[in-house]
């Protein structure tokens, strides 16, 4: 069977390739904990040589309490998102609720 390979920008991900670290935090907080948790992890993975993807939701929509924090929302979330690519130079994935959020960010990734 042949090996699946996905691509996120440059960086290739599959079993029988280099790790890759996919990191960041549960749901976007703040802008200020966004830029200080990419920065510490790019300084790792940079001093040791791991490709570094950042990971994060704008929106928790499967929270168990209904007045749980669920995140910054689509709009402001890709200001934080693109703010850390443009900062740090790494690749940002997410997770979309819905179909039209899937088109924005698509949108926003080209």
């Amino acid at each position: 069977m042949k090996q699946k390979v996905v691509n996120i920008g440059d960086i290739k991900v599959a079993n029988d390739l280099p790790f890759v670290l996919f990191g960041g935090m549960n749901v976007l907080e703040s802008r200020d904990l966004a830029m200080r948790i990419c920065e510490h992890y790019v300084t790792v993975t940079q001093k040791l040589g791991i490709p570094y993807v950042f990971k994060a939701s704008f929106d928790k929509a499967n929270r168990s309490s209904i007045h749980s924090y669920r995140g910054p929302g689509l709009e402001e979330g890709m200001k934080i998102f693109q703010e850390l690519k443009q900062t740090f130079g790494v690749k940002v994935i997410t997770d979309v609720h819905e179909a039209s959020q899937a088109q924005l960010w698509l949108m926003w990734l080209t």
